[in-house]
């Protein structure tokens, strides 16, 4: 038997038995984001992550394709007000030795134009600050916090809407962009994402583009068992893609399981043995039939009880990776029921 064959076979057995959950999004085959918006979200994300071996590659990649120096370092200073200092400060130092190493091997990058910082006092400055916030916002910004903590709020109008936007180098656009894949590669931060996907929006960005940022953004870079092979065996069944990573197919059927953004299986049974679920990346939804929606992120659990009607996915602003555990049993099998409506799966956040 040849291996392509023996992973197929292994493929139907996880669809089968285990009821496995693949992503129904469209792929990116076509993308939305020009080159420096794809690169701009790239290097936001690892930033994010602390993840220095992928950003490494990821200003490589950007400065070979003409992304100026300072574009480069204004992505990061921005960055420190969503990531904070350390792992601004890291990226920061990253570059420098990717431009020096550059340097060293006689490659030419453009420097780019220079930021142009305020100079205004402070009250100025808070004024210009509430400004662009508005202007981000589409709309006068208020919010409880700002009345609890007034400081916190001058802090946000002063430096962040005023020194940090003010430099020019990045449109507020592109600041937008990198702010989004940042909060989207952090757990925690749903709130803060959905407000800058906001902002986002109100400077131009498409639903399509801001559904690749988060595409790129949310992509795992260090699955434990690896992605495995696109599973397009019961596609029938789900709304998009999904990769399937046998860990074991004896004694117990243990199988690592990743979802693209979005993705969800349709409602089913487990008749005979039930299913365990360990979440290991992301953020996705559980649901069994009658009941509310259970948001899953890593280091959650699921039991799922044979018998019981539920289904499982993805977030719509993340990629989501379980492993799944077959109860061993006689005679067991998934029956596969109606598909979750979009008005249904829309109203989870």
């Amino acid at each position: 038997m040849t291996k392509k064959l023996l992973v197929g076979i292994v493929a139907v057995v996880a669809v089968a038995i285990l009821g496995i959950t693949l992503f129904g999004g469209k792929s990116m085959a076509k993308s939305h984001l020009n080159t420096k918006q794809q690169h701009i979200t790239t290097i936001a994300a690892a930033t994010s992550r602390g993840d220095m071996k992928t950003l490494t590659v990821a200003l490589n990649n950007a400065l070979d394709d003409g992304l100026t120096i300072n574009e480069g370092k204004e992505i990061l200073v921005q960055l420190y007000a969503y990531c904070g200092f350390p792992r601004s400060l890291n990226a920061i130092i990253n570059m420098m030795n990717v431009v020096n190493d550059r340097q060293s091997k006689g490659i030419k990058d453009t420097i780019g134009v220079e930021p142009t910082p305020l100079t205004q006092d402070v009250a100025t400055r808070n004024q210009i600050g509430g400004e662009t916030r508005d202007n981000l916002s589409g709309r006068p910004f208020s919010a409880a916090f700002a009345d609890f903590t007034p400081a916190i709020d001058d802090f946000l109008k002063e430096h962040l809407f005023a020194d940090i936007f003010a430099r020019g180098v990045l449109t507020n656009q592109e600041r937008e962009i990198a702010t989004i894949a940042a909060l989207a590669a952090k757990t925690g931060v749903e709130g803060q994402l959905a407000s800058h996907i906001a902002m986002g929006k109100n400077q131009g960005l498409t639903d399509e583009q801001v559904s690749e940022i988060l595409y790129i953004a949310t992509k795992p870079t260090d699955i434990m068992f690896g992605f495995g092979i696109e599973n397009n065996i019961a596609g029938q069944y789900f709304t998009g893609k999904s990769y399937l990573s046998p860990i074991s197919t004896e004694q117990v059927g243990v199988f690592n399981v990743t979802f693209e953004p979005t993705v969800r299986n349709n409602w089913h049974i487990h008749h005979g043995g039930g299913q365990i679920l360990l979440v290991t990346h992301g953020r996705g939804w559980y649901q069994e039939w009658g009941k509310p929606a259970i948001e899953l992120k890593p280091g959650d659990k699921v039991n799922i009880a044979p018998g019981v009607k539920h289904w499982h996915g993805a977030a719509r602003d993340s990629w989501f990776t379980h492993i799944a555990i077959e109860v061993p049993s006689e005679n067991g099998r998934s029956e596969w029921l109606e598909p979750v409506s979009d008005e249904e799966y829309n109203k989870l956040k």
